[in-house]
């Protein structure tokens, strides 16, 4: 039975609901009175019937809104949570509620769930009405999850992610359970159980992160890779990946409405049936909570149809396309047989802002700021002008000294310290693993996360930022592509977020040029162009110090710094010491300093120099051209951020938001000339701020193109013409 709203008395956050229906049988019995109490943050008992039977209306209540949602724009996700609804509601009736997912495809479900416990009041939604009017739409509720959003703890899109934030919950607040539900649909890919398992072998007393697999047997457009797995295997291969206790609810066991194949809608079950089923995910979630908070790796596994309780099943549940309105006939039913009784969403309510304590945007760990540790004086190096220093290794003394004073702090590194000329980290703070070897300095207690898999080195460390404490992922620039997504993931949600937080911090090494008998493989620098395409967004800062002074200043800012990204190129080779401390500290902050300017000559020639090895062709080329009579100056470009224009950058629209900006008398200070010159050992896309503003009549670009076996850097810049011989040739056929 359906009849419109305007026929009964509702709550008035239900203005906007379209259907209501008669109470369910029993109703008065188990359905009004909350069945978290008002002084309480959870269910007493998993086991009782009201707890079951509220269970089950909120789980309705959540696919009733997240269909009405998307129909209201004829575009979103509503069957992958419409399958996970029961499982979402038995979570926050048990109170937990610091929930995260790795599908961005939930996105309606989770803005729903933030509707109900009231959340979304702070962004002014406060009805059904409010809440259909600002789904998709700029200044609302993102087709894909945002941190962002108040009560939500994490970005959603990208998949592979969530876990993650579940881990990086779970290591900053033991005693709090931090479910991460995860899509079978992505179960093919082998690096969410991989990290997983990593995780655990690194930190095995931190077990209170949960998996939550949804196993409806579809993907996006097709089956789910998994969906001809029985139980068993499906038990198997979660134990086989270090899980203790694995708890599989399948609603299969609970049909009887004679549904064919393994995957079936619970809600079209008996009334009888579906309290059934829900009573059992219910305690399933509620067993699964207790022994992941009890020291046991857990998985909670739901077993049903995509689609479940919507307007239609399997991948064609998945989204909604424009045809697909509230007023078309498969919409309508959907949204009637799911409908519920005013009376039972005031309850669901009751429910959701009792649960764990309050509305999310009030109790998830993410809505304060995580108190750091003290840093006091960083133990700065004042390195010699002339001196040939390794930055790799004056940058991992003061990583050291981080790591040192915060006991939260956590480097991750694939690739390994050591091969960076960072073993001064390793020394100090010790590879966590559980074989203790002084050796290869393996401590159980290490501060130094080494899994040999890039995205799950990125994938903490952008977490445990995000959360609010300091991390750095360090690794090769050449690999650091099969991590950074989650880095630009997590940079976008910092330039989001309502709450300070310590900024991203990444370091590079083994530049292209360093690596040449290695090959190609460890020659891509290309990643610099995605760092530069960044910067644009407003809080992404790359840094690339001349020296190991600059290196220090560079991470010194850094930590100094909130809600930025800020990756840092370096080598990890012994090179010249060209700026003071004091350079150093100017050119990381107002964004290039000049290294070096002649005295005299007939015209000027600017080198604008991203990088620190490629400087040493670059002053070969200075040599030439003084000897030709040239007048030349060498300006280090450390922090292109620096050097746009502010309309350059949206940096007006990010949280922490920083003007600061090099003005045009400084800027032409350093790069007026008769002509200009940008060089770099990577990708030209840093040199794009000193190219759009400088007035230099002539200019070009000198950077990075391939890649090669050879016995020295001397060779890889011949490769790539960019030797000091290429570079003043250049110059001098710019002048003519």
């Amino acid at each position: 039975m359906s009849t419109t709203g305007h026929a009964q008395t509702h709550p008035a956050f239900c203005a906007g609901i379209q259907h209501f229906a008669a109470a369910w049988p029993d109703f008065a019995a188990l359905g009004v009175s909350p069945a978290i109490a008002a002084d309480a943050t959870a269910i007493a008992d998993p086991h009782d019937p009201s707890a079951v039977f509220q269970t089950l209306q909120m789980a309705d209540a959540l696919r009733y809104l997240t269909l009405q949602i998307t129909g209201a724009k004829g575009s979103g996700h509503p069957g992958g949570f419409a399958s996970a609804a029961d499982a979402y509601a038995a979570l926050v009736m048990l109170g937990h509620t610091n929930i995260v997912t790795e599908v961005g495809h939930h996105a309606p479900g989770f803005y729903s769930a933030m509707f109900l416990d009231t959340s979304l009041e702070t962004m002014g939604i406060r009805t059904v009405a409010d809440l259909r009017e600002r789904f998709r739409e700029r200044d609302g509720l993102l087709g894909h999850l945002s941190g962002a959003i108040p009560g939500l703890l994490a970005p959603a899109g990208p998949l592979g992610q969530g876990q993650h934030f579940a881990m990086a919950g779970a290591l900053l607040h033991p005693g709090t359970l931090f479910p991460v539900t995860i899509g079978d649909g992505g179960m093919g890919e082998p690096y969410v159980l991989n990290a997983m398992t990593h995780f655990h072998t690194a930190y095995p007393q931190t077990t209170n992160f949960l998996p939550v697999l949804v196993w409806n047997g579809y993907s996006q457009e097709h089956h789910s890779m998994c969906s001809t797995w029985s139980n068993d295997r499906m038990l198997a291969y979660w134990r086989g990946h270090g899980f203790q206790e694995v708890v599989l609810v399948d609603a299969r066991d609970y049909d009887d409405a004679g549904q064919d194949g393994a995957y079936v809608d619970s809600s079209r079950f008996s009334h009888g049936q579906r309290l059934a089923f829900a009573g059992a995910v219910l305690s399933g979630a509620a067993r699964a909570a207790e022994s992941a908070l009890g020291g046991r790796l857990t998985a909670f596994i739901v077993k049903q149809l995509k689609g479940a309780g919507v307007h239609t099943v399997g991948a064609k549940s998945h989204n909604l396309y424009p045809r697909d309105t509230l007023d078309q006939p498969h919409i309508l039913e959907g949204l009637q047989r799911r409908a519920l009784n005013p009376e039972a969403w005031a309850t669901v309510r009751a429910n959701f802002v009792r649960a764990g304590g309050g509305p999310a945007a009030m109790t998830a760990v993410t809505e304060r700021e995580l108190a750091l540790a003290p840093l006091s004086t960083l133990p700065l190096q004042d390195f010699a002008v002339g001196d040939k220093q390794v930055p790799a290794t004056a940058f991992g003394a003061l990583v050291a000294y981080v790591g040192q004073q915060d006991a939260r702090f956590v480097v991750t590194n694939a690739d390994g310290n050591e091969a960076s000329a960072m073993k001064n980290i390793n020394d100090a703070l010790k590879i966590r693993h559980p074989t203790a070897d002084p050796l290869y300095n393996q401590e159980p207690g290490g501060q130094v996360y080494e899994p040999l898999n890039e995205d799950a080195c990125a994938g903490l460390a952008a977490a445990l930022a995000l959360f609010g404490a300091r991390a750095a992922w360090l690794s090769y620039e050449s690999f650091a592509i099969n991590g950074w997504p989650i880095v630009q993931t997590v940079a976008q949600a910092m330039a989001e977020l309502r709450r300070k937080t310590p900024s991203l911090v990444c370091m590079f090494t083994a530049g292209a040029l360093e690596q040449g008998r290695n090959g190609w493989t460890h020659q891509r620098p290309e990643i610099e162009n995605y760092f530069a395409a960044m910067m644009r967004n407003g809080n992404t800062y790359p840094l690339f110090p001349c020296d190991a002074n600059m290196i220090q200043a560079a991470y010194a800012w850094a930590l100094d710094s909130h809600n930025k990204c800020v990756p840092i190129i370096a080598s990890k080779s012994p090179l010249p010491i060209r700026t003071s401390p004091a350079q150093a500290r100017a050119a990381i902050e107002t964004g290039a300093v000049t290294l070096y300017e002649s005295t005299g000559g007939k015209r000027t020639v600017v080198f604008a120099v991203t990088g620190d090895m490629v400087l040493l062709p670059v002053f070969a080329a200075r040599d030439a051209l003084e000897a030709a009579g040239y007048r030349v100056r060498v300006v280090a470009v450390a922090n292109p951020r620096r050097l746009y224009r502010p309309s350059d950058i949206a940096w007006d629209t990010v949280s922490q938001p920083d003007p600061t900006f090099m003005d045009d008398a400084h800027f032409n200070a350093l790069f007026d000339g008769d002509a200009l010159l940008g060089v770099t050992g990577g990708a030209s896309g840093s040199l794009e701020p000193v190219l759009l503003r400088t007035r230099a009549p002539r200019r070009d670009v000198f950077a990075w193109k391939r890649g090669e076996t050879t016995a020295s850097p001397d060779e890889l810049f011949t490769l790539n013409v960019m030797t000091g011989a290429d570079l003043a040739a250049r110059c001098q056929s710019l002048l003519g």
